[in-house]
């Protein structure tokens, strides 16, 4: 009985051990993929490098940032439509891309191409400087 008692104590401690591996494996993971989302948030590069290809977009009137994200990624514009919804609302631009016809290169961040769909916000900063 002694023995039974012995080998079942061995087995439930190897047990809660693999499981505390595991466990501590997972929030490794989960930590090294939630910082490296958090740095392309800030240095994710243009989907080409060089002069990139020239593409027009257009955004339709009530288009949101998640709206605009997805297309973006449709025309080769960005990786991330869920990443670019990140860099919108962390940046100078979040609430301020505008509908339209755009003019947007595959060498562009996603900060440029916010720029150039946020042409009110350029505005407000000549008028700051005049």
């Amino acid at each position: 009985m002694k023995i039974r008692e012995f080998v079942a104590s061995i087995l439930n401690f190897i047990i809660r051990a693999l499981l505390l591996v595991a466990i501590i494996y997972g929030i490794k993971e989960l930590c090294l993929k939630a910082y490296d989302y958090g740095y392309r948030i800030y240095s994710e590069p243009p989907m080409a490098e060089g002069e990139g290809v020239d593409i027009v977009v257009e955004i339709p009137m009530g288009c949101s940032a998640a709206d605009t994200g997805k297309l973006l990624k449709e025309y080769g514009l960005i990786r991330d439509d869920k990443l670019f919804v990140m860099q919108e609302l962390l940046s100078d631009y979040h609430d301020k891309l505008e509908p339209g016809t755009y003019v947007l290169s595959t060498s562009m961040t996603a900060e440029e191409m916010m720029k150039v769909m946020s042409p009110s916000v350029g505005e407000e900063d000549s008028e700051e400087d005049g």
